[in-house]
This record gives C-alpha cells, structure tokens and sequence, in this order.
C-alpha cells in the first residue's frame, strides 16, 4: 500500500545449513553405493582365487533289465523309463540328417549356441500361425535336460541355459553331446530316445529307421503329447506337414517327393514293442523273483531305493535257474 515500507530479513545461517544438507545427502548417497557395490569389487578382486565352474559328468543312462531263464530265453523285463542306450554310429546318417533339419540345421557349427537360428526362429514363429522352428540348439536342449530339471523358467533360466552349452561345448565333441541327445531326448509314450522311440512308434530298431521316419520322430520333440499321433492324429499330421516342408527347405526332398508325403504316407497309429519282448507276461516266478531282490536280499543294495534304481535302471542281466520247458510241462500236468 501506499506508504509502506517492504523490509526484507536475510538469515544468516540458510546457506550453511543448505550446504551442510548437500553435503550430508552426498555422503549418504556415495555410502549406499560404496555399500552395494563392494561385494561385487571384492569378488572380482579375487576372482584368480576362486575355482572356476564345472559342469558335472551326466548321469548314467537308464536301461532296462531282463531276466532269462537257464537256456538263456527272456522271461521278463524290469525298467521304468523306455529308454534304450545306442551309440551314434548305430543311427543312419539320413536319420541324423532329418533329426538335425528339423531340430537344429547348424549344430555341426555353433559353439553351443546359435544367435542368428534363434533370431531367425523367432521372426518364422510370429509369421506363422503355429510355431515352425525351435529357437534351443542340440546342446542348449541337451543342458536342460540334464542339469536344470525343477529350475524356473525366467531370464536367468535362459542365460544359464546358453552359459552351460557354451561350456558343454568346450569339454565335449560334438558327436558326444548328439549321441546324448538321441538317448535322453523325449519322444512321448514312455519313450526316451531314439531307439525307444522306434520300437514304440514303428516296432523296429534305431539302426533300421528311414530318413522320414526318422523327421516324423524329431517333429515329437517339440511337445510329445501334443503331436501324439495315437492320441491326436490330427494335430500330429499337421505337424508332420512343417516337418516335411522344412526337408523341403534344407532340399533332403523335392517339392513334389513333399507333397506326395505329406499327402499320403501313413503316421502310426498304436504303439508296438519289440516282437522278442512282446509275449512276455508276468509269472509267479518272476513276481517272487521281483520281491526277492527289492525286499528279502541286499544283492542289489543296501537300500530299497538303490535296489529299485538298480533294478528298474541299471540294465541288469539276470540269469535264473528256471528250467521254462520243465516248468511248462508241470503246470500241464498239474492241468
């Protein structure tokens, strides 16, 4: 107002207590990162102390048991996973050729991990309407399955995953790590690896696979169940159809050898077993000789866990003293 007289009253001590205040808070503030970031300084300080990572040795395989009689006849089989051991050179090279277009193209030349197939696997899976190509290596598979079972499957989970096939790369060759993958890998129906899958889906051996039988097996990987021909025939020709298409693109077939299969070649439709093992039925002798070695001996260890391991995965021979053609003329007289 008119008249009056503005008097403006300067503090003294503002600017001392606002500089002390920066200070304070620049001090807290360098204190929570020297806090946080020392642990990882000290780490990498002694790293040359520290014993790098190895990847553990695979477990054995599981194989199943057979029992014979004193002529050495099968008279029974013990096993929990169909899984049935076979060396890669007992595979046909047109076999592993189908396996490896459908599931990885580049594996003889990645070092475990492939950026420019996952990148590429990627942009096909979001043109298409169903996803046509896998975007895990041979080896990154391998590592899932055989050392991160039960793992989350988050970010960490996909680094450790391509980390590990890098070093698996590194302390095994090549053919090693396929030959692992074709006796672990899932096909569905209790079948794990290649020769199960054979004798489960065609009733025949590894050794004796065509190459499209072989590509109509390594299109199961991807989700067995789904692509079950016995169960979901269907969808398993649908899949068989992106199987023969990408032979087509790797030029393991024509375009016309492609559509003719796709058009006419029979998926199986039941499951069969090895005809040496299919007429095996369980007898009182076996059932005894099963509880014997599980419960009332230690023959197979001390434990009844490690007796059922052994048993049911350790591809046991066990030679028993039943005579089968004494044996088969008892029971008709006693008829």
């Amino acid at each position: 107002p008119e008249g009056s007289v503005s008097t403006v009253v300067k503090n003294p001590l503002a600017w001392p207590l606002r500089l002390l205040a920066i200070v304070l808070s620049g001090a807290l503030l360098l204190t929570g990162v020297v806090l946080g970031v020392s642990p990882r300084l000290w780490r990498i300080a002694n790293a040359h102390d520290q014993v790098p990572v190895e990847l553990p040795e695979f477990q054995p395989l599981s194989q199943r048991s057979l029992v014979y009689d004193v002529a050495g006849n099968v008279i029974a089989v013990f096993e929990r996973e169909n899984q049935q051991p076979i060396t890669l050179d007992q595979v046909p090279d047109e076999v592993v050729a189908a396996l490896l277009a459908v599931e990885d193209n580049e594996f003889w030349f990645h070092k475990g991990v492939n950026v420019r197939g996952f990148a590429r696997a990627l942009l096909s899976n979001f043109a298409s309407d169903a996803p046509t190509q896998g975007a895990s290596t041979i080896t990154q598979q391998v590592v899932k399955n055989e050392y991160l079972a039960g793992l989350p499957r988050d970010a960490r989970y996909k680094f450790l995953q391509a980390h590990y096939a890098v070093m698996l790369e590194k302390k095994m060759s090549k053919g090693q790590i396929l030959e692992r993958y074709l006796n672990t890998v899932y096909f569905g129906n209790n079948a794990y690896g290649l020769q199960a899958a054979a004798e489960v889906y065609f009733g025949k051996n590894a050794g004796e696979l065509t190459m499209i039988e072989g590509a109509f097996l390594a299109g199961l990987v991807r989700s067995p169940n789904t692509y079950d021909p016995i169960q979901n025939l269907e969808s398993s020709h649908r899949r068989f159809a992106q199987v023969v298409n990408r032979l087509i693109d790797v030029e393991l077939v024509s375009v016309q050898q492609g559509a003719q299969l796709i058009e006419e070649w029979q998926l199986p439709s039941k499951a069969h077993t090895i005809p040496s093992l299919t007429s095996i039925k369980q007898t009182y002798f076996t059932i005894a000789l099963r509880e014997y070695l599980l419960t009332n001996s230690n023959l197979l260890g001390q434990t009844e866990q490690e007796r059922a391991n052994l048993l049911y995965r350790g591809g046991l021979a066990i030679h028993t003293t039943l005579d089968s053609t004494m044996q088969a003329q008892a029971e008709a007289a006693r008829n």
